[in-house]
Formats: C-alpha cells, sequence, structure tokens
C-alpha cells in the first residue's frame, strides 16, 4: 500500500471500486489544519473526470498498467479486433473504451491501456491527429477562402466532419480526433 506521498501525475489507483487516473494534483499545506492532496481524477471505466481531496498520509491502492501499441484490424459485431505488432496476439475491445472508433482506419496504429495484473484492456486512444480522404462534400467554388464558413463532409471511415467551402471530394485532410474537427488540408 502506498500513500498520498506517492501520488503523481498518470498514475492509477483503486478508488470506490473502480480503477481511475491522476490527472493532476497538488500537495496543499494550510496554515491552520492538517495537510491534504487536491487531485483530478479520470474514471477508466466510464470517463468522468471528477475533482477528490485525499487527507495527507491516506493509504491508496496502486494499479500497475501497461501501454502497449496495437494495430487495428477490422470491425464487427462482436466489437473492434486489434493485434499486437509483436507477438500477433489478437484482443478486441468494446466500442466505448475507445475514444475516437470513427475514425479508425485498417491498419491504424492504437495505444491500448493495460491492467498488466488482470491483463484486461482498460481503454483505447487513436493518435491525435489522422488523415482522411473526403469521399463526399458539396462541391467548393473558386474563391470561397475569405471567410471561415464550414460544410459537411463524410470521410473515408463514414465520419461526417465540418471542413471549409474550400475543400472538395478526393482531398485529403487532417482530422484532430480528439475533437472531431478539421485541422488542416494536407498536400
Amino acid at each position: 500500500m502506498a500513500s498520498t506521498s506517492d501520488i503523481k501525475n498518470g498514475i492509477c489507483l483503486n478508488y470506490n471500486h473502480d480503477l481511475v487516473q491522476i490527472i493532476e494534483f497538488l500537495h496543499v499545506k494550510p496554515g491552520k489544519g492538517p495537510a491534504f492532496v487536491r487531485t483530478k481524477i479520470r474514471s477508466l471505466t466510464t470517463g468522468k473526470v471528477l475533482d477528490h481531496t485525499f487527507p495527507s498520509g491516506h493509504k491508496i491502492d496502486i494499479v500497475r498498467i501497461e501501454n502497449r501499441k496495437y494495430q487495428f484490424l477490422y470491425s464487427d459485431s462482436q466489437g473492434f479486433h486489434f493485434m499486437n505488432t509483436n507477438d500477433y496476439e489478437q484482443t478486441f475491445l468494446d466500442e466505448k473504451l475507445i475514444n475516437a472508433p470513427q475514425f479508425l482506419k485498417e491498419g491504424a496504429m492504437v495505444d491500448i491501456l493495460f491492467h498488466a495484473d488482470e491483463e484486461r484492456p482498460l481503454s483505447a486512444e487513436v493518435a491525435a491527429f489522422v488523415e482522411m480522404e473526403i469521399t463526399y462534400t458539396e462541391p467548393g467554388i473558386k474563391g470561397d477562402t475569405a471567410t471561415n464558413t464550414m460544410k459537411p463532409a463524410t470521410v473515408d471511415t463514414g465520419a461526417e466532419v465540418r471542413v471549409p467551402l474550400f475543400i472538395n471530394t478526393g482531398d485529403k485532410i487532417k482530422v484532430d480526433t480528439r475533437t472531431g474537427v478539421y485541422s488542416e488540408r494536407v498536400k
């Protein structure tokens, strides 16, 4: 068992029968009263972010996690299938464990977070920016670059993204998977 003095950004804990990850923390020693640790924790099962305060010296249960690179193979009714490129071991995840499943292309590399003791996948992170090809959008008109007006466009994975008016079908764009927003056109 560890104590609150071992808290660092990124560590995982068993807290309230749930796995949580420390996003940020602050040790506070007020002039009056005992010290405490103010934290922001994110649940690895639900994704919710909560504020929590631990009393100084409080015992915490640190969980060992590992981040592994996997390649996306395909999706079907069972879920999303991934393969470890080192030992070709396959695993599948439910859609709710992936941060941006609508931007997954076959062959894309993702980081999967595993509970090291139980060998159980906890979550999957798609790269922050991915390149997509526009499969359908209304045609752009020459000179439509002055305003920042956006129009809907469908990318090759079937997801819909809002793009500037000058983007046409067949163009390649870069999309921010954290927000689902158009970033830039790729040459």
